[in-house]
């Protein structure tokens, strides 16, 4: 198992403390809040104590969440989740608040900047702490609790959303499998069965959705914005690049990735030979071949994939092999009270998607996701193993703020395993790194394997305008925050009409009108997806400069920004690993036509 190293340089916070409950907290809050400080070295110290406290109660609430979202059914780990969210956030913040005034009080007082051998170590987290006790507000504590309350609301909803399908109950990742069905009517059917599930819900989850534009529009403005989008990018930290450069981008995926999408569309058409593609024809083989099997069940999917990472670089095989097996956890600890590290199946009442949490406190990484055997699980695994390697890598880091990066950054690390990886998901050739037998692959089959890469490949570029059409959803939705329902559908299918698939959807209106509703980010973490956007054109540089240089030079590349964790301004952790920071059109043009030129090489 992983271990969880105790590099804290800090014992202000006891073995014992409780994170979930603010008799716990509050004293020693109050311990920093009024602790003398007369020189740089005690600030140091006031900061690493800081650190470890703010880690601990990070730890705790991690845990409760991955609890709550690895059973929504579980009225327990729901009802823990609820309590602390209602009760230790809202008497944390005005606390932080003060030592964050504190902090930067000290920082320019005592000229942290320009300690000693320092250089610049604190310049980032002077920035980032001067941000927050900028943005903080009283009045918006509570309302920030009702959102927390909201998203949990969505993720219930969805998570509960199963289906009868061929004498079966089905979670919605595990009807996924039937969309690869070479017979189009038993697509047909599991399509609309799912949307018909979807669409029971779908007022529930617009009455979640409208309270929420309504309260981040209140945050906004008790904080002084004009609306919500410059408030969230504020409080996202995007101090490198704003709302001229994300229509950049919007224009970029509509000018250069549109046109190749919808040429690939019309080529699957024609490859099935139909009059017009349907929601339901997209992830079928468009030769009529069997759908890709890459593996059964979770431990199946560690199994391969630790055996894959070894191939690329046994560094990496090291660290995913360490958290286990694979199995089934349903929380954060096994049945024998053990940390666990991974639940990974998808089954009923798990919340949708898939995540990787870290534990500050203890340095222990969690991923989570819902399995089904599917081809995009395999590229799940591999993409939470990469967030998993950020936060390994940065263990040693003894300030909680710097054991994470911008996450533009940290879905480089994420997204870049999903493309390096590709030429070791085949059966190892003679000469190769790791083990060599055929049940330690994805794919044994070489034909299976380019069928695997030509997906991937797609599927990397393909991402980009649907990263575009929610992005550019969001800048209008808070821009316009007491529009209507109707106002809203009709946006919606503008911009699917602007950045959507070249399919038909006629007799389908209502799905396609709420098909927004099954991205939740839009729920949970507003205005959080242009930043995959930006990191996959990072990670397809890192896969050209592997294609260029070799894979070695490319994983060098990958670790050393990685170790950074982020401690450097977003531009510099981009450089640190050999890339541009540019998500303009002239680079989306260049890597969406050296894409183009791989696909090239693939068979459909």
């Amino acid at each position: 198992m992983a271990t969880s190293p105790a590099v804290t340089n800090s014992e202000f916070v006891p073995n014992s403390f409780d994170g979930t409950a603010w008799p716990g907290i509050e004293p020693l809050l109050r311990a920093l809040r009024e602790r003398p400080v007369r020189d740089r070295a005690e600030l140091e110290r006031w900061l690493l104590d800081r650190s470890e406290l703010d880690a601990a109660c990070s730890e705790a609430q991690a845990i409760l969440y991955i609890n709550m979202t690895c059973n929504t059914e579980d009225k327990a780990a729901q009802q823990a989740y609820t309590t602390y969210i209602e009760t230790v956030p809202p008497k944390v913040k005005p606390l932080a608040f003060e030592l964050d005034a504190k902090q930067t009080t000290l920082s320019r007082e005592l000229g942290l900047d320009s300690a000693p051998g320092r250089g610049d170590r604190y310049k980032v987290l002077v920035r980032d702490v001067a941000v927050e006790l900028e943005l903080f507000r009283a009045e918006n504590v509570p309302i920030q609790t009702e959102l927390s309350l909201l998203s949990q609301r969505y993720d219930q909803t969805v998570g509960a959303m199963t289906v009868e399908f061929d004498a079966q109950e089905r979670t919605m990742p595990q009807m996924a499998r039937y969309m690869e069905s070479t017979d189009r009517a038993l697509r047909e059917r599991a399509w609309r069965t799912m949307s018909d599930r979807r669409l029971r819900d779908a007022e529930a989850i617009s009455d979640i959705y409208d309270e929420m534009i309504a309260k981040r529009d209140v945050v906004a403005r008790n904080a002084g914005f004009a609306d919500f989008v410059g408030y969230a990018f504020k409080e996202k930290h995007r101090f490198d690049y704003g709302v001229g450069e994300c229509g950049a981008f919007h224009r970029a995926c509509a000018e250069h990735i549109v046109p190749l999408v919808r040429r690939l569309d019309r080529e699957r058409k024609d490859a099935l030979e139909l009059e017009d593609l349907r929601p339901w024809d997209l992830a079928v083989d468009p030769k009529g071949r069997a759908p890709l099997r890459p593996f059964e069940g979770g431990r199946q999917l560690v199994a391969k994939a630790v055996a894959t990472f070894d191939r690329l670089d046994p560094r990496l095989g090291a660290m995913l092999r360490s958290m286990g097996d694979g199995s089934n956890t349903l929380g954060a600890r096994h049945a024998d009270g053990s940390v666990a590290y991974l639940d990974l199946d998808s089954r009923k009442g798990k919340a949708p998607g898939g995540y990787q949490y870290m534990r500050d406190r203890s340095r222990a990484p969690f991923i989570f996701m819902n399995a089904a055997g599917l081809q995009r699980d395999v590229s799940t695994m591999l993409h939470e193993a990469g967030h998993a390697f950020h936060s390994m890598l940065c263990v040693d880091e003894p300030l909680v703020n710097y054991r994470t990066a911008p996450i533009e950054f940290c879905e480089v690390a994420s997204m870049s395993m999903e493309l390096l990886t590709m030429p070791y998901w085949g059966q190892p050739q003679n000469g190769s790194r790791g083990s060599a037998g055929k049940d330690d692959c994805f794919y044994a089959d070489e034909a299976e394997l380019a069928r695997a890469r030509r997906h991937q490949i797609e599927g990397a570029v393909g991402i980009l305008p649907w990263i575009a059409t929610i992005d550019k959803f969001q800048h209008w939705l808070y821009s316009k925050p007491d529009h209507t329902r109707d106002e809203r559908r009709v946006r919606w299918l503008l911009l699917d009409e602007e950045f959507g698939h070249d399919v038909k959807w006629d007799g389908l209106e209502a799905s396609r009108a709420h098909a927004w509703q099954r991205q939740m980010h839009l729920f949970g973490s507003p205005f959080y997806y242009i930043e995959y956007g930006i990191a996959q054109l990072g990670a397809l540089q890192l896969w050209l400069h592997a294609t260029e240089h070799g894979d070695q030079s490319a994983v060098e590349a990958y670790l050393a920004g990685l170790r950074l964790g982020g401690s450097k301004p977003l531009p510099d952790l981009f450089k640190a690993s050999g890339l541009t920071f540019d998500f303009g059109p002239e680079m989306v043009k260049r890597l969406v036509d050296r894409v183009q030129k791989e696909l090239e090489t693939l068979p459909m």
